[in-house]
């Protein structure tokens, strides 16, 4: 097998994993206030179940990053995937309380270790190719999130039991995941991954860091309070106030289809930096809308913005560390859930507390923080190659040195 062969099978596989976590992530979500009634979850102790998700994975993410020092990356999104698959149907096949909880539980865990992985081989696969393509398998992920969130509707319309509603796509996605995760490909020969990144290392980091958590606490808003803000203050209807979330979700699946072609053309800091300005002058017409239907261009200017930010974002922990980009990447990726974690309980204390018209001005400046640190994406040379069948390309993950 060539070289380009395997890459393009390669990247092939992953793309499949990221659309895959996206179904698994949207499915379970979307049917959160199913899952409450199926168990029986009271509205105190809803939200301790939802925050122990993300904190469990969170958590995994920090096994995985000492986890990858023995094993390839490759071998724990592997197994990590059908877990993740798994425990979602075991959601939906429990009848007691510490069902959902074991449940629940074993999918924060997997899912942690699943996207911590999945990205480490999307920057190592990326500097194989020598161009930018990770803002494709965001995209992949956006489109399953998409279908999922379909299927949640559908499962919802006709009433159906939540086992019943998730068993097709487990069905589906679990065989073709297992045979897609052969072509998974590892950091190329020659690419040695060290074991940290050194003294200084955590300080570079730092601003992605804040970067990623800043981009999640914007995109756990748009997700928890744009159907509460278009019906409670720009009072459109119950069905209009549903369809925010879904125009966020289809820019951000176009957005993040080319957004590469831009990052080729411009470079990633350019690209990071238009995404920052377009997101905060998202949150800017939403806090400012008269009606729902210009909140409704703010919210789809949140997509075509925020959606560049985060997959730049693990691509530059890529470039500023290539040789150990495993490791930035397992810590840069807790930060997403500390940003979901923060996001949605801060919005709702400065709402309640003050105004969610007001409460809506503190992603945006939060998300403008970006541009202060616009320098760690890269300078403006570092557009990568044009294709990796070229001699010559520009490494991603040694900036501006040709190999």
């Amino acid at each position: 097998m060539t070289v380009d062969v395997r890459l393009r099978r390669g990247r092939c596989a992953l793309g499949f994993s990221f659309f895959a976590q996206g179904v698994a992530f949207a499915l379970l979500v979307t049917r959160i206030p199913a899952i409450q009634d199926r168990y029986g979850i009271s509205d105190g102790l809803l939200p301790a179940f939802l925050a122990a998700v993300p904190v469990l994975a969170g958590a995994s993410s920090v096994a995985t990053e000492h986890l990858v020092k023995r094993v390839a990356p490759s071998a724990v999104l592997r197994w990590a995937q059908p877990l993740v698959l798994l425990s979602l149907l075991g959601v939906g096949a429990g009848s007691q309380l510490w069902h959902v909880a074991v449940a629940l539980g074993a999918f924060g865990l997997s899912v942690g270790a699943l996207d911590a992985s999945m990205n480490m081989l999307g920057v190592s696969l990326q500097r194989a190719y020598g161009r930018s393509i990770m803002l494709g398998f965001h995209a992949a992920y956006s489109f399953g999130g998409i279908l999922g969130a379909s299927a949640a509707w559908a499962g919802a319309h006709w009433h159906l039991d939540l086992f019943v509603s998730y068993l097709p796509a487990v069905v589906l996605l679990l065989p073709l995941a297992l045979l897609a995760s052969r072509d998974y490909v590892d950091t190329p020969p020659g690419a040695v991954q060290e074991k940290g990144l050194g003294a200084g290392g955590g300080k570079l980091l730092l601003p992605l860091c804040l970067v990623m958590a800043c981009a999640y606490i914007g995109d756990s808003t748009v997700a928890n309070w744009s159907a509460k803000y278009l019906q409670d203050v720009l009072g459109s209807s119950e069905q209009l106030a549903t369809v925010p979330y879904n125009v966020y979700m289809v820019t951000t699946l176009l957005g993040r289809a080319v957004g590469d072609l831009g990052v080729r053309r411009f470079g990633a800091a350019a690209v990071v930096r238009a995404g920052t300005v377009v997101a905060a002058s998202g949150f800017a017409v939403v806090a400012a809308a008269p009606g729902a239907w210009v909140g409704m261009l703010g919210f789809t200017l949140l997509g075509i913005g925020l959606c560049v930010i985060v997959p730049q974002t693990f691509a530059a922990a890529g470039r500023l560390f290539p040789g150990a980009s495993d490791t930035a990447v397992a810590r840069l990726n807790i930060f997403n859930y500390v940003g979901f974690l923060i996001g949605s309980p801060l919005v709702g204390g400065i709402g309640d507390a003050w105004s969610y018209r007001g409460a809506m001005l503190v992603p945006m400046v939060l998300v403008l923080i970006t541009l202060f640190y616009a320098r760690s994406f890269g300078p403006r040379e570092a557009r990568y190659g044009v294709g990796h069948e070229r001699p010559r390309v520009v490494d991603v993950g040694r900036g501006g040195n040709e190999v």
